[in-house]
């Protein structure tokens, strides 16, 4: 169900896109495990992390707070909204990670921004 993907590719003129799914594994060791000392803040979807996987890229890794109660079904059409609306001065939207309960999504981090400025409007 889930494999490690780099993401990344630029599928611009395609009507839909396939959101690669990043492994757990992968993000644990990305983030040293969701480490305090990663977290960038926090918003309406739930915390946002900071991480580099092993190739180097930084992400900014948004986790569904667990008392959200959008289901698996609402997550990925939501996911699926959010690859339609890529645009290149937002920041991009790399994949995301379904493991049981955790909902993830995994952006390119941008430096001294707060991801909001590029996601708004979108109640995530």
């Amino acid at each position: 169900m889930e494999h490690n993907s780099k993401g990344g590719e630029n599928n611009e003129g395609q009507e839909h896109r396939e959101l690669p799914l990043f492994d757990l594994d992968r993000l644990l060791k990305a983030t040293n495990n969701f480490s305090s000392d990663n977290k960038l803040g926090e918003g309406g979807f739930g915390p946002v992390y900071k991480g580099i996987l092993q190739e180097g890229q930084e992400i900014a890794v948004k986790m569904m707070s667990k008392t959200s109660r959008q289901g698996l079904k609402e997550f990925k059409n939501e996911v699926e909204s959010i690859t339609k609306l890529q645009h290149r001065n937002l920041v991009k939207l790399l994949g995301c990670c379904i493991h049981g309960r955790e909902r993830l999504l995994i952006y390119e981090y941008m430096p001294n921004k707060s991801l909001d400025l590029y996601i708004f409007g979108l109640a995530l």
